[in-house]
C-alpha cells in the first residue's frame, strides 16, 4: 500500500522523471490489506482488494515484478538482486517491505492448522479451514486478531479470542471503551478470554487444542496467531543499512546509504515505527516531493485509528488515556453501543476515543493536529461538529435577527 501511494504521488508530480520498477513477493497486484477481514467474512471478492487495476500501472509505464522476492542490495553497483536471478539497476531505491507477523515460539506452532493473518494467501488458507462446526482460536486481541475473529465467525466458525492483556486493543482503547467492544464481540458470538497466556499447541498430526498457562485446554481446528507485527528489515540489514527496530530514516525518508529510502511499516523515523496506513501515506507524499525536486520533510504523524473493528466503528487518536494534568469528558450509552471520551489539556484537544458512531473522528483529529483553541465550544465538544457549529452560530443568528 505504501509503494502504490508513492508511485501515485511521483507520477502525478513528475510523470517522466523516473522509469519505475516495483518488486513484490506476492503474486497478485498490490492490494488493500485493510480489507482482508472483509474478504475472510466473504463480504467482498478478491478483486475488490486491488488498489489499482493493471491498466493503471501500464498507463504510467511501471514495470511490475510480482511473485519475486528481492534477496540482496548491492550498494556499490546500485543493483537489487531478485530471487528469479534478475539484477535490477537503480538510481533511487525505495524499501517498502512492510511488516511480518510475530510467530510465537510455542510448542506445536509448526502443526498444520496454525496460521498467521497478514496476506491474501493467509485468508485463503483460513477459509479452507473455517466453516460450520469448526472451532477457531485467535491468539491476540489487537486490531489484527479481532479482524481475524470477525471474519472467521462470519464464515461460520465458533471463535475464541485469547489475549494476554487486561483489555482488548489496549494500544487504542481505554478500559471503558474496550469493555464495550468486548460486549459487542460477545453479542456476535465471539468468546473473549483476557489475561490469558498461551503456552502450547497440542495435537496428533494437526492442531487439536491450545493450552493456556492456567491449564485450560481450548479445542481448536484452527489457531490464528495475531500477536503483533514487526518491521521487515532483513534486506536492509544484510546490505549494511542502519537498522534499529525498523530501517532508520531521516526527515527525507533517506536511510544511512545515499540514494536509498524507506517508508511505511518497515521504516523507523525519530525512533518510531508506525503500523498504520495513514503515516505511510504521509511519508509517501513527503518522499515523492523530495524525489521530484521539491523541498519537503516528514516530521512525524499523530497516531490515529479510524475503522470498523469486527463491524464496530472505532476511532482513537492522540493521548487517549490522559493524565492527572488533563480533563476528560466522557459520554456513554451502553444500550446503543456508543462511547465517547475526549482528553483536554490547557484548552486544547489532545486525545479522543469513539466507539460506535465515529463520524466526528476526523474532525476531532483536525482539532488535535491544528492545536485549535476550544474557546466557545468546550461545553458542546463531546456532541460533535454539527452540535458545536449550531451552538456557535445560534446566538450570532439570533443577534443578527434582533438587530
Amino acid at each position: 500500500m505504501a509503494a502504490t501511494r508513492l508511485v501515485d504521488e511521483v507520477t502525478a508530480r513528475a510523470p517522466d522523471r523516473y522509469d519505475i520498477t516495483v518488486i513484490g513477493e506476492e503474486q497478485r497486484l498490490p492490494y488493500n490489506r485493510v480489507l482482508l477481514s472483509s474478504l475472510l467474512a466473504r463480504e467482498v471478492e478478491g478483486s475488490d482488494l486491488d488498489l489499482k487495476p493493471r491498466t493503471w500501472w501500464e498507463e504510467r509505464g511501471v514495470t511490475l515484478v510480482a511473485g519475486a522476492r528481492a534477496t540482496a542490495i548491492d550498494i556499490g553497483e546500485r543493483l537489487v538482486r531478485v530471487q528469479s536471478g534478475l539484477a535490477i539497476p537503480y538510481d533511487a531505491l525505495v524499501l517498502a517491505t512492510g511488516s511480518e507477523p510475530v510467530q510465537l515460539p510455542l510448542p506445536g506452532a509448526d502443526l498444520p492448522g496454525v496460521v498467521t493473518f497478514r496476506t491474501h494467501d493467509d485468508v485463503t488458507s483460513m477459509l479452507g479451514k473455517a466453516g460450520a462446526k469448526r472451532r477457531a482460536v485467535v491468539i491476540g486481541g489487537g486490531l489484527l486478531g479481532l479482524e481475524a475473529a470477525y471474519g472467521l465467525v462470519k464464515a461460520g466458525a465458533a471463535v475464541t479470542v485469547v489475549h494476554l492483556a487486561d483489555r482488548l486493543m489496549e494500544r487504542q482503547l481505554d478500559a471503558r471503551g474496550a469493555a464495550m467492544l468486548t460486549t459487542a464481540l460477545e453479542d456476535l458470538g465471539i468468546e473473549v478470554l483476557l489475561e490469558a497466556e498461551s503456552v502450547g499447541i497440542e495435537g496428533a498430526g494437526r492442531v487439536e487444542r491450545l493450552r493456556l498457562a492456567d491449564g485450560t485446554l481450548l479445542p481448536a481446528d484452527l489457531i490464528v496467531m495475531a500477536a503483533g507485527i514487526r518491521p521487515r528489515t532483513a534486506l536492509a540489514r544484510d546490505a549494511g543499512l542502519a537498522v534499529d527496530r525498523g530501517i532508520v530514516v531521516d526527515d527525507r525518508m533517506c536511510t544511512s546509504a545515499d540514494g536509498i529510502y524507506a517508508l511505511g511499516e518497515c521504516a523507523e523515523h525519530r525512533g518510531l515505527c508506525y503500523g498504520l496506513v495513514e503515516p505511510a501515506y504521509e511519508q509517501a507524499a513527503a518522499l515523492a516531493a523530495h524525489l521530484t525536486g521539491a523541498s519537503a520533510s516528514y516530521t512525524g504523524s499523530l497516531l490515529a485509528t479510524n475503522l470498523k473493528v469486527s463491524g464496530v466503528g472505532v476511532f482513537s487518536a492522540g493521548d487517549y488515556l490522559g493524565g492527572l494534568d488533563t480533563d476528560q469528558v466522557v459520554f456513554s450509552d451502553p444500550d446503543e453501543g456508543s462511547y465517547r471520551k475526549l482528553v483536554l489539556k490547557d484548552g486544547h484537544l489532545t486525545g479522543a476515543v469513539l466507539l460506535g458512531d465515529t463520524a466526528d473522528g476526523l474532525w476531532y483529529l483536525d482539532l488535535m493536529r491544528s492545536g485549535a483553541s476550544l474557546s466557545g465550544i468546550r461545553s458542546s465538544l463531546i456532541f460533535g461538529q454539527a452540535f458545536c457549529a449550531e451552538s456557535v452560530s445560534g446566538p450570532a443568528t439570533e443577534n443578527a435577527e434582533a438587530a
